[in-house]
């Protein structure tokens, strides 16, 4: 896909930002999914010209793929603009176009997954998968070693 020229928003400090947004926005509109997805994580962290280029991707003409690795990049947003890509991603879902009312609606499905899991009323969260437990030292068998392997019976 042949993207068009991007218009410099200003904002840009030298010629090697606006080529790195270049970069990145050719990437988005990548065919591999991964390569889209990355390149949408690292435009998050450019505040004002990474949401413009991947509001650009969500809701102009673009494939699927990008719409998606478009939201992914608005669920990335860190700071002051994580509230203008929530408004963004509100706005997809009253777009017109299937593709980017469902890519929105499974953002949001996604970030209230996120937050479920880190209610205040719950307590801490456990700090893994298995609790560590204190073994009771009656459970033990006499003369038997931790970790010891044990010896066939015939081999004697």
């Amino acid at each position: 896909m042949r993207l068009e020229r991007r218009k410099p928003s200003g904002r840009e400090k030298d010629e090697a930002s606006i080529k790195l947004l270049e970069l990145l926005r050719e990437k988005l509109y990548s065919d591999d999914s991964s390569t889209a997805r990355r390149a949408a994580f690292n435009l998050s962290w450019i505040q004002e010209d990474g949401l413009d280029i991947l509001k650009e991707a969500l809701f102009v003409g673009s494939s699927k793929r990008a719409k998606n690795a478009a939201v992914y990049g608005m669920r990335c947003m860190q700071g002051r603009m994580k509230k203008m890509a929530l408004n963004v991603l509100e706005q997809g879902l009253k777009h017109r176009n299937i593709n980017v009312r469902d890519a929105c609606s499974h953002a949001f499905s996604m970030i209230s997954r996120r937050t479920q899991g880190k209610s205040p009323s719950k307590g801490p969260a456990p700090a893994g998968r298995f609790a560590i437990t204190e073994i009771p030292k009656g459970t033990r068998k006499a003369g038997t070693q931790m970790g010891a392997k044990k010896r066939n019976p015939q081999e004697r």
